[in-house]
């Protein structure tokens, strides 16, 4: 815990002084300290598809992840158009593992109608992309088209929280925290300031042992004066994820695995993956679920998986057969499916 600072100074807001004062510091820290992504362009115009590219696949979705699919994305398909231009299953193919599959689809929509129309500059016309929501539209607007815009993510609601030491707790808190966010917006290097912000919630303030005696801001922040700056931001109680129950089959010859296309609409829309029951609250009987096998066969259950979704928790019975099914086609490469399905075409296999 570090130690004790003295009374902190006016909160942020009081004056365009202590603002100033707090954008010349983040941005003279993000000049030395700012990450170095593949999206990222220094001293130059940023791309407004490398921008948009990368925004939609951040998402609810670590830096880390979106990395190496942003690389590949970007040397197959160069530019809005080539993306606009490409078979939707093939970007949906060159998507799995990265999950949120709505994007996918979502960002296929968006080429095509960017690809006719070209970028809008604003947050309101981008809002009207599909995929595109307040903070995407508002970091697009900031880096791409150089717009003082509001882009507040879950890290800079955190840097808001402790700066203030707000102790209303998320998700309450969001609009106040938005609002904090707003005023230290200018129409000075837009695109920077979002990305500072960005970057110092994901590298020094962080959710736990966040790195205070590295902070631009350490002598203006009041949770760090409480002796307790990772108390914050303060966050009601989680409810428990709900459970759902279903079953997978696995029709599998050497490598390769019958998949079938999901229906656009619901969780996983329009990827492929194995055959499976409805997913419910309660448990499957083996004679309920066999109802729903893609094939008259000598089912046998092989294993069981489990897969943590952002709103509920998933259990799998996987069901394998030797057995010739209608309506999908082979796969012979098990990690382009999303990752709940990987689970369940391995579940029981020898390694």
């Amino acid at each position: 815990m570090p130690a004790l600072a003295r009374t902190p100074p006016p909160l942020v807001g009081k004056s365009v002084t202590t603002r100033d004062k707090l954008r010349k510091s983040l941005l003279n820290w993000y000049d030395q300290n700012g990450r170095t992504m593949p999206w990222r362009v220094r001293g130059a115009t940023a791309d407004p598809y490398r921008v948009w590219l990368s925004e939609i696949m951040l998402q609810q979705t670590t830096v880390a992840a979106v990395g190496p699919y942003f690389e590949r994305f970007l040397a197959r398909w160069p530019t809005v158009e080539t993306l606009a231009a490409a078979p939707r299953d093939e970007l949906l193919g060159a998507w799995a593992g990265l999950g949120y599959y709505s994007r996918a689809r979502n960002l296929h929509a968006a080429a095509q109608i960017l690809a006719e129309r070209g970028f809008p500059t604003d947050e309101a016309d981008l809002r009207t992309l599909p995929g595109v929501g307040p903070y995407t539209a508002a970091a697009i607007a900031a880096i791409a088209f150089a717009r003082p815009a509001n882009v507040v993510d879950g890290n800079v609601e955190r840097v808001m929280a402790r700066l203030y030491a707000v102790e209303t707790p998320l998700p309450d808190a969001k609009p106040k925290l938005k609002t904090i966010a707003g005023g230290l917006v200018t129409a000075k290097r837009p695109g920077d300031w979002a990305q500072a912000l960005m970057d110092l919630g994901a590298t020094i303030c962080t959710p736990k042992s966040p790195k205070c005696g590295s902070c631009a801001w350490t002598g203006a922040c009041a949770a760090f004066a409480t002796g307790a700056p990772e108390t914050y931001p303060r966050r009601a109680a989680k409810a428990e994820r709900p459970r759902r129950f279903g079953a997978a089959f696995r029709v599998a010859r050497d490598d390769a695995f019958w998949l079938v296309r999901r229906a656009d609409k619901g969780l996983l829309g329009g990827m492929a993956g194995l055959p499976t029951t409805e997913w419910r609250g309660k448990k499957w009987t083996r004679a309920e679920a066999l109802k729903y096998a893609p094939a008259q066969a000598a089912w046998k259950k092989v294993g069981q998986v489990e897969h943590v979704f952002t709103h509920f928790v998933l259990t799998l019975d996987v069901y394998a057969a030797d057995a010739s099914p209608s309506g999908g086609g082979w796969w012979d490469d098990a990690s382009a499916l999303p990752t709940v399905f990987k689970k369940a075409a391995l579940a029981g296999r020898k390694s």
